[in-house]
């Protein structure tokens, strides 16, 4: 099996590791109260309180597992060595969405990170695939249920 690679920016990696950082330290001593006062009501088959905590510990540290296997295969992309000639992984993109003259900006980024909430769009998206390694000007065309949506890339920002 193949180590398939986690794409982080700097942004990202230190998210994922202050994430892991407060899984262990803080919310476990946080579980762990829960569940020793849920133990103290007494009789645990029909505790709910008890299976709840449990439940939520379980959560808990199948996240801590995942972000430890995705920090141990990570690779950052460092902004200082990305150029503005072509759109590459950690590049930040203006696009005109060309049907509603409507411009778009987004953080090209791993799926790891990716948020379009926060404006970060996943290289593994439709239009991050189609975005990857295009120059200024290009148009892009990402088939939608809707139908294919154009998009002019306006700038090419490493910020």
């Amino acid at each position: 099996m193949a180590k398939e690679e986690v794409i982080l920016t700097k942004e990202g990696l230190a998210k994922l590791e202050a994430e892991l950082e407060d899984l262990k330290v803080v919310k476990r001593k946080e579980l762990a109260a829960r569940i020793k006062l849920a133990i103290s009501y007494g009789d645990l088959k029909e505790n709910s309180e008890y299976h709840s905590a449990k439940d939520d510990q379980a959560f808990m540290e199948t996240r801590i597992m995942v972000l430890e296997k995705m920090l141990t295969k990570a690779r950052v992309v460092e902004a200082n060595a990305l150029n503005t000639a072509t759109v590459s992984i950690g590049a930040t993109v203006v696009l005109l969405d060309i049907e509603f003259s409507e411009k778009l900006e987004y953080k090209l980024v791993g799926p790891a990170e990716a948020d379009i909430l926060d404006n970060k769009l996943s290289y593994e998206s439709p239009l991050g695939q189609q975005l990857l390694g295009k120059q200024v000007g290009s148009i892009i065309r990402v088939d939608a249920p809707v139908g294919v949506i154009k998009y002019e890339l306006l700038e090419i920002k490493v910020v």
